[in-house]
């Protein structure tokens, strides 16, 4: 199976926010428009002057929520999307904490809260349909796809329209992700990450996770030395109180 990816061309985007609704209808979610990521919005579209930014799961090629997770309850799947099985969730929130593009929520206000994300509407793609999001698109800003074609599709843009930024992000950042954009604005002005390049966050955490096991040895050894200094210290001083106080060390102060 090929993996499949979302286009998002800003240039094209007219802030309708009908990929918003659809996104809420296809997931059972309140219909209010919401300004930012929430638990109750998967997708949003971001104002930035006179352009229109999408905001969603980049659902990442190494993700690296998937990597934090202790349970596997995220998983990047073969057919693109980051998925989440709230069945195995235990509430840990590391996903949240290991996102790079801050995107996973949590239910705050729930007696049994889960994490929510945007999963590329996997469901419907099992089912030979599109993310709800890119059908519910009027204007063709939203595009799906093979992964590779759709790059394939940005870079034509690219080379034929110099007004974009020669760029296609999340070709590259932390290792390529499944969901691309096109801007001729820089995106660094349009309130994206500058998320590492060419290298995935798993990786980069790997190197230092390495380590841990020489450093809580160390720190547990220089632990334990303190401790018994200190230990130690106490000892001498409570058995000089003792030898001060004793009768016979009276008694011969006394004679």
């Amino acid at each position: 199976m090929k993996t499949k990816a979302i286009l998002v061309d800003i240039t094209q985007c007219v802030g309708c926010r009908s990929c918003e609704q659809a996104c809420k209808e296809a997931h059972g979610l309140p219909p209010e428009n919401e300004p930012v990521l929430s638990a109750t919005a998967l997708t949003v579209v971001e104002q930035r002057g006179d352009k229109f930014v999408r905001r969603m799961c980049m659902h990442c090629q190494d993700p690296a929520c998937a990597s934090a997770c202790p349970v596997g309850a995220l998983k990047k799947t073969a057919a693109g999307p980051v998925t989440y099985d709230a069945g195995k969730c235990m509430g840990c929130r590391y996903c949240m904490l290991a996102c790079p593009f801050q995107v996973p929520r949590y239910e705050w206000t729930k007696l049994a809260p889960y994490v929510k994300k945007c999963d590329m509407c996997a469901g419907r793609l099992a089912n030979g349909g599109l993310p709800a999001c890119v059908q519910a698109c009027p204007t063709g800003a939203s595009l799906f796809g093979d992964r590779d074609d759709l790059l394939a599709e940005a870079e034509k843009r690219i080379l034929e329209n110099p007004a974009y930024v020669r760029h296609i992000y999340g070709s590259e950042e932390v290792g390529g992700t499944s969901v691309f954009f096109l801007s001729d604005v820089p995106f660094e002005k349009l309130g994206f990450v500058a998320a590492p390049i060419n290298r995935s966050l798993p990786t980069l955490t790997a190197n230092a996770l390495a380590d841990v096991p020489t450093v809580v040895l160390l720190g547990s050894s220089l632990l334990f030395g303190l401790y018994w200094i200190t230990d130690r210290r106490k000892q001498v001083a409570l058995d000089e109180a003792k030898e001060k106080f004793s009768p016979s060390h009276t008694d011969e102060k006394r004679s």
